[in-house]
């Protein structure tokens, strides 16, 4: 008892230090020689903090690509449109830094009774985070401090410059690589402790990251100095390729390429599922009602609610021929989405509802199509869809499942299929993909959904391509990426990876379907008959500031505690 109550003493003084600090400082020697860290337990209870919502977050209900081309709601995105202004306060995410670098400072108590064995996997899960951490710092503000204990009040590191964003990539990949070798290898049933595959996982994540931002950004305000972008696309497939090789896990497959890919998101217990490597499950046992164990996803994915898929990504699947809808002879056309469904990769109708696909099971055996929904397209809140197409990635239509505030819907975290594409990309941007590597990573995703295997030397051209001075292959990897991990939360972090606003974001405006298929429109319409919620809103286009939008700005309250921070390209002098 009195080993949980320091605990708790601790957690509470190191939580409640003030957010606009720069660094988060409070003097963690303020604690006290406290008897604890002493024991595997200790360091165990100590981690458990990390595994929050902070890291984990849920699975957004209609989506997580509405700050991007691929979703649309009701709102214009401040990013994409140019018109977010400096901070003037607030912290840039030292507080969780804080917390791990305590652990690093203290967890050597436990070393005097106990064997590396005894401790280690709380030592890897303690890299992990701060691998994490920073990474998340990193995206959104590229060159910080890298700080690798905890800091006092007096610690001159509080003023120290920022260091380069390649120093802190390093540290990241190095704290990785710590992580991988101290985690346990077991594949476990995914919703306890992080592994070291799931190590692996984000590392070919992050390298993958850095190594493309590196690749093209070089010559823009956000250029790396000294750049290396292979060393991390090595890194990338590396890392992706030793997940693929010798982890214990694969796609999720029955046979049936109809249905798999839709199966996967909609289940409610993936503890023996061979793709999903974390996951997290919501129990109201725990705490009945409390949104931390509840997730109500499928009661609120009944209806669109003004959310939608855009018309740029429903034109992203290719036919079932393998060939893009410009040049396939199997593309029927955009009158209607009966026409668009058909002949298409599988992965569109399993992502986009389809009028012939059940919307709901009722508990007396009913059954009911989401026919239902588009015939009453628009008409109200509940129904309005922006660009028509209906998101239904993470919907099951068992109304078993359906239950607001008590709902108990898992959420996916990390899925193997990631690595596939980390895997796939890496090794094309480094110039040494073959054929073996695409059927080992991006053809096992195709053949699920019973789509022809991509061929390194047989790829037919798109006159629409999104990269058209880039090659072919990179071309049909990015697409591959953006179809299958479609409103996963992944587009802005490819966007702003391979600086691709000026071909996707800039001047712009996220379309839907036809409304000659509405029996009623509230929405713009452009002069192709395609829905364009934004016409009105943004005439011009989005906005987005290629020299300053890819990144945050510093807080103003950073900049004035310490003079030595400098602020990030295009934020300089704006109010």
């Amino acid at each position: 008892m009195k080993r949980k109550y320091l605990y708790f003493i601790l957690l509470l003084i190191i939580g409640s230090t003030s957010c606009n600090d720069f660094l988060d400082r409070y003097p963690l020697d303020a604690i006290g020689e406290v008897s604890y860290f002493t024991t595997p337990s200790d360091l165990r209870t100590y981690m458990n903090s990390f595994y929050s919502t902070t890291y984990f977050a849920k699975y957004p209900n209609h989506g997580g690509d509405f700050n991007s081309d691929n979703q649309v709601g009701t709102n214009v995105d401040t990013r994409l449109q140019g018109t977010r202004v400096v901070a003037t306060s607030g912290s840039i995410g030292f507080g969780w830094i804080r917390r791990v670098n305590y652990f690093f400072d203290q967890y050597k108590r436990v070393e005097e009774n106990y064997e590396l064995k005894d401790y280690q996997q709380y030592l890897g899960e303690a890299y992990f985070f701060r691998a994490l951490s920073y990474y998340t710092m990193l995206q959104q503000y590229g060159d910080i401090q890298w700080i690798a204990h905890a800091l006092n009040t007096d610690s001159p590191e509080l003023y120290n410059p920022r260091d380069s964003r390649d120093i802190v990539a390093t540290n990241i990949i190095l704290a990785l690589d710590s992580a991988a070798m101290y985690l346990i290898t077991d594949k476990t049933k995914g919703q306890g402790r992080v592994n070291k595959w799931m190590a692996l996982l984000i590392q070919s994540r992050i390298a993958l990251y850095e190594g493309t931002w590196q690749k093209y950004h070089a010559e823009t305000p956000f250029g790396v100095q000294g750049a290396n972008p292979n060393k991390y696309l090595q890194k990338a497939a590396d890392a992706a390729l030793e997940l693929i090789e010798s982890g214990p896990y694969d796609i999720y497959t029955t046979g049936d390429p109809l249905n798999d890919y839709y199966d996967l998101f909609a289940l409610q217990d993936y503890s023996n599922n061979p793709e999903i490597m974390f996951w997290r499950e919501y129990n109201n046992e725990l705490s009945r009602g409390d949104t931390n164990f509840t997730n109500d996803r499928n009661h609120r994915m009944e209806f669109p609610n003004n959310n939608s898929i855009t018309k740029q990504l429903a034109d992203s699947y290719l036919c079932h021929d393998g060939l893009p809808i410009s040049v396939s002879p199997l593309f029927e056309g955009h009158e209607s989405l009966k026409d668009e469904m058909k002949n298409r990769d599988p992965r569109f109708f399993q992502n986009i509802a389809t009028h012939d696909r059940i919307w709901r099971i009722q508990k007396d055996g009913t059954i009911e199509y989401w026919k239902q929904v588009y015939d009453n397209l628009n008409t109200n809140a509940a129904h309005n869809s922006p660009g028509g197409y209906i998101n239904i990635k993470g919907y099951n239509p068992d109304m078993n499942y359906h239950v607001q505030q008590y709902e108990e819907s898992p959420g996916i975290i990390y899925r193997y299929a990631e690595a596939l594409l980390n895997f796939a990309e890496a090794k094309a941007e480094l110039g040494t993909i073959i054929q073996q590597d695409l059927d080992i990573s991006i053809n096992k995703l195709r053949r699920r959904v019973g789509m022809p295997d991509l061929k390194v030397d047989n790829i037919v051209t798109d006159p629409d391509w999104d990269f058209p001075i880039l090659s072919p292959l990179i071309n049909e990897i990015r697409r591959e990426r953006r179809v299958e991990l479609a409103c996963e939360g992944y587009r802005w972090d490819d966007i702003a990876r391979w600086a691709a606003a000026d071909e996707l974001i800039v001047g712009k405006r996220p379309k839907g379907f036809k409304t000659s298929q509405l029996v009623t429109n509230p929405f713009p319409v452009d002069e192709n008959g395609f829905l364009d919620p934004f016409r009105n809103a943004i005439p011009n286009g989005y906005g987005f500031i290629l020299g300053r939008d890819y990144l945050n700005s510093i807080p103003i309250s950073e900049l004035v505690l310490n003079s030595n921070l400098t602020q990030n390209p295009g934020w300089e002098g704006i109010d």
